[in-house]
């Protein structure tokens, strides 16, 4: 069995099989039937590891024990094995959702709180100015300040990026709407696609020509992104300050009522 060394590789980190797993899972997918001899002769992995190779890839469910005399082992179909680590992966991820939910319940996240809140220097919101960098760190901070939102949130971007999150701000206007919290989504961009979305999250939005991101909150605090590409070198700022975003929400309602 003659196969390059660089699909060996992606194989083996797609997969997570250690260099011998690979090769020999790779022997049986080619091979279909085979004893360890022939494993071995095909895969060219000593002989001598082949058995406990073939063992631990019965235990991860890529090969199975063909019945019989002699043993013979059979590679499991590629879609199987991709299907059944997909499945262990939402497992996993259920699973850690829960222990995570779990922990907010917990005494010493209790006191976590405590210190966050009544440390030797305690933070003041109205202090704070900061800079966000990455995609996901970006989405969860912009996910905490939409949902904590009292009285109004202002959501101005283009309507491609707003899809790209559209399950996050289905939820978010959900539980805005729930809590009688002022809505106003402004976007750039396809007017097609800004219709459709206004469908789906049942809320008027208004098509603007202005090219920015940026999510204002009860007029009080603001996130801006500082470029409109989405990747995970993403960098936001965010801002604390009423004065300065009540003059911002004035310029744009501005300048968004001028748009016929």
């Amino acid at each position: 069995m003659i196969i390059n060394k660089e699909l060996i590789s992606k194989i083996k980190d797609y997969f997570s099989l250690n260099i011998y797993e690979t090769k020999v899972w790779l022997a049986l997918l080619s091979k279909g039937v085979a004893s360890a001899g022939e494993v071995a002769s095909i895969s060219k992995v000593p002989r001598s590891r082949t058995y406990d190779v073939l063992e631990s890839l019965e235990k991860k469910g890529f090969a199975i024990v063909k019945l019989g005399k002699p043993v013979k082992y059979i590679g499991v179909k590629p879609k199987v094995i991709l299907e059944k680590l997909r499945n262990n992966v939402r497992t996993d991820a259920h699973e850690k959702i829960i222990s995570f939910s779990k922990i907010k319940n917990t005494e010493e996240f209790a006191k976590l709180e405590e210190l966050y809140k009544g440390g030797i220097s305690p933070i003041k919101r109205e202090d704070i100015s900061a800079a966000l960098k990455g995609k996901s760190n970006i989405t969860n901070y912009l996910r905490e300040i939409l949902q904590n939102a009292n009285k109004e949130v202002i959501i101005c971007t283009n309507a491609e990026g707003f899809n790209s999150k559209l399950r996050l701000f289905h939820q978010t206007v959900k539980i805005l709407k729930k809590a009688n919290v002022k809505v106003k989504i402004a976007l750039s961009g396809d007017e097609k696609l800004i219709k459709e979305l206004s469908n789906n999250l049942g809320i008027k939005i208004k098509r603007i020509d202005i090219d920015a991101k940026f999510f204002v909150i009860d007029k009080k605090e603001i996130l801006f992104y500082l470029s409109k590409e989405q990747n995970d070198t993403d960098a936001a700022i965010w801002l604390n300050s009423e004065f300065f975003i009540q003059a911002f929400v004035r310029l744009f309602e501005k300048a968004v009522g001028r748009r016929k």
